[in-house]
């Protein structure tokens, strides 16, 4: 289990929706979100073997997309932000009173969070180029929608070759430790 997740997921939804507001000067939306998530879990796991969250994401069309917050409603109304309907789609408020608390991610991770920011918020990147971009960079997502449209990607998948057929001398370290962490937190 990803040590303190449900606080980090929250966490990581604010400073997206925060970041990208006075970045952009424009509210974020939902699907941009999904974008950010998912580069955050899987540039994790392709620089460390870990997912920062951990989160389950589903191959749809437009790129991942985190089934936790897709098909729920657990993370759409905290006290920091709120998912709000507006002409276009669902935007994420970060609510003007908030005190996010980010001791929940290591110095990489805040780091990662903020590459990220400075990667795609700006007012030139659409959604459409972050769901292009996701095509592109995310390997587990190609793989799974070129398989099985519309299914659960698994981590795995975002690893060169069939990682379980490879010899150990022939695993990366990154590899050897998803591996390890996969086993341990029943991750695919």
């Amino acid at each position: 289990m990803i040590p303190y997740r449900d606080e980090k997921i929250i966490q990581a939804i604010y400073f997206f929706a925060d970041q990208h507001k006075k970045m952009v000067r424009k509210y974020l939306y939902q699907t941009f979100l999904y974008k950010y998530l998912a580069f955050f879990d899987f540039r994790s796991l392709e620089e460390t073997g870990e997912p920062a969250l951990g989160l389950h994401y589903l191959a749809l069309e437009h790129g991942p997309v985190p089934d936790e917050i897709y098909n729920s409603d657990q993370y759409k109304s905290t006290d920091l932000y709120k998912f709000q309907k507006d002409n276009y789609g669902t935007i994420i408020n970060p609510l003007p009173e908030s005190k996010p608390n980010y001791d929940c991610f290591s110095k990489y991770e805040i780091n990662l969070l903020g590459n990220l920011i400075e990667i795609f918020a700006s007012e030139y990147v659409s959604t459409n180029m972050a769901c292009e971009a996701s095509h592109e960079a995310i390997t587990a997502w190609r793989r799974t929608w070129k398989k099985n449209p519309n299914s659960m990607i698994k981590y795995i998948d975002d690893f060169p070759g069939e990682l379980l057929k490879k010899s150990p001398e022939k695993l990366s370290d990154i590899e050897q430790h998803f591996l390890i962490f996969s086993t341990i937190n029943h991750l695919s």
